[in-house]
């Protein structure tokens, strides 16, 4: 061993870890057992275990179970890292053994080597500050990790929250904005009755904010921690008071009212919370994707498409074909749902695994989880602000489709009749005149009577009773 190395000693052996390095030798075995993907912990979770740390270190104080000097230590270590230093030591990748103990240990070691410099010691001096005895005292990875799962998707939601209230918000403006735009409908991708092109977008932010609420209502279940269940859920070697003080503590710290689990060992063996704000993911996912198909959709063209409405142009779209411009937001967005849809998958088949005190697939939920936020939160914006403030409306290829849709002789029904209706869309299908030439054609009503009865507010349900 040389300087620029330092020795450290667990039950399996010893290990050299360099000088350096805040993290001890459980993360280096991690390190070795676990170099699969690159991918470490997301900053949120990273953030969320630090702050579980720091609340025992003072709850530990607070019953005279640490010593003041040491929680003290510890608790300036654990700002230290909650200001954004030592991003670089939580280096265990995020597939790694199961139940996530390789991370707890990644955070305990951390802290425990920055606080023993905080002391004046040197790191790896673990008789004065110990990752398992102090850092780690009264807790188990088993009843942390999932406490960190829930902290962290709490704190994390509430960023991706306000960027839904933006997309739906620019989509109802949209909404006002196209308002008098009548146009076809469609079902089935064939002609339908009328609709305004603003009743469209309004009926898209009304799906985004219905996604929000249904997310926001996750909340609930995420505030119950775990924290105190030690191992099993039994809460063994946990000291009484212990478990009523990181609740506390941790809603202090965060800002979040958090409760304890009304059943520790449910608490422990279920990740339902998990699993119903993923479905929700999903569920907002199918949302967006569906509402980006259509804006593509409507936008197609510019000559051989819909082109009801333009999407703004943010790039160019061909290496080979000059002048072509994509929907590229559009589609960068379904590509984001679908991650998150997988992402779903993941986290369902993960929850499935449980078996009997404890789910050990936790860390690939978590992972799954905090990505499907973070690329929605991230794009979010962007395709608020890039694509949808940015579109504009067609309004005369919308009036013409509308002019020419067999659609509108279903208004006719209660006027003419089905079939008369009926035939007359299929005349109207097959020698290409529009419903309207060939009612007046065939003096089957006025052109007084067809005005009222094709007034755009009338029959698209804006013009009240």
């Amino acid at each position: 061993m040389n300087e620029k190395n330092r020795e450290e000693k667990d039950s399996l052996g010893s290990r050299e870890l360099p000088a350096e390095a805040y993290y001890g030798i459980q993360t280096s075995r991690a390190l070795e057992n676990f170099p699969v993907s690159g991918l470490k912990a997301h900053p949120f979770f990273v953030r969320a275990y630090v702050l579980i740390k720091k609340a025992a270190a003072g709850t530990h104080e607070t019953l005279s179970l640490l010593d003041a000097e040491t929680a003290h230590a510890v608790i300036t270590a654990a700002d230290e890292v909650l200001s954004g230093r030592f991003a670089d030591q939580f280096v265990v990748d995020v597939f790694q053994a199961g139940a996530g103990t390789s991370f707890n240990m990644n955070v305990n070691e951390v802290l425990a080597n920055r606080a023993l410099e905080i002391l004046g010691d040197r790191k790896g001096n673990y008789q004065r500050v110990s990752p398992n005895d102090h850092v780690n005292k009264s807790q188990s990875t088993n009843d942390t990790f999932p406490t960190a799962m829930h902290i962290a998707s709490v704190m994390l939601l509430r960023e991706l929250l306000p960027t839904l209230s933006g997309l739906a918000r620019a989509l109802r403006e949209k909404g006002d904005e196209f308002a008098g735009i009548i146009k076809s409908g469609r079902t089935h991708l064939q002609d339908a009755v009328p609709v305004t092109l603003g009743q469209e977008f309004t009926a898209y932010a009304k799906a985004v904010e219905k996604a929000a609420d249904r997310l926001q209502r996750n909340e609930e279940a995420l505030r119950e921690l775990s924290i105190g269940g030690s191992a099993t859920g039994t809460g063994l070697n946990v000291p009484a008071g212990y478990r009523e003080g990181m609740i506390r503590r941790l809603s202090e710290l965060t800002g979040i009212p958090f409760r304890p689990a009304e059943d520790l060992r449910e608490a422990m063996q279920s990740r339902s919370a998990m699993t119903s704000l993923s479905s929700t993911l999903r569920n907002l996912a199918v949302e967006l994707t569906r509402i980006a198909n259509d804006l593509r959709l409507l936008s197609s063209g510019p000559r051989t498409g819909l082109a009801e409405i333009r999407l703004p142009a943010v790039q160019p779209g061909s290496s080979i074909m000059p002048g072509k411009v994509n929907p590229v937001m559009a589609e960068c967005l379904n590509m984001i749902c679908y991650q998150v849809i997988g992402h779903d998958h993941v986290v369902t088949m993960a929850a499935q695994a449980g078996q009997m005190e404890l789910n050990v697939m936790m860390p690939v939920m978590i992972h799954n989880l905090l990505s499907s936020m973070e690329i929605l939160k991230n794009y979010l914006p962007l395709f608020t602000e890039k694509c949808v403030e940015g579109i504009t409306a067609n309004p005369e290829r919308c009036r013409a489709y509308f002019e020419g849709s067999v659609g509108l002789a279903t208004i006719l029904n209660t006027h003419i009749g089905y079939l008369a209706a009926a035939e007359l869309a299929k005349e109207s299908e097959k020698t290409g005149v529009s419903v309207r030439e060939l009612i007046l054609k065939k003096n089957l009503l006025s052109a007084e009577e067809l005005d009222r009865i094709l007034d755009p507010d009338r029959i698209t349900g804006q013009g009240g009773a």
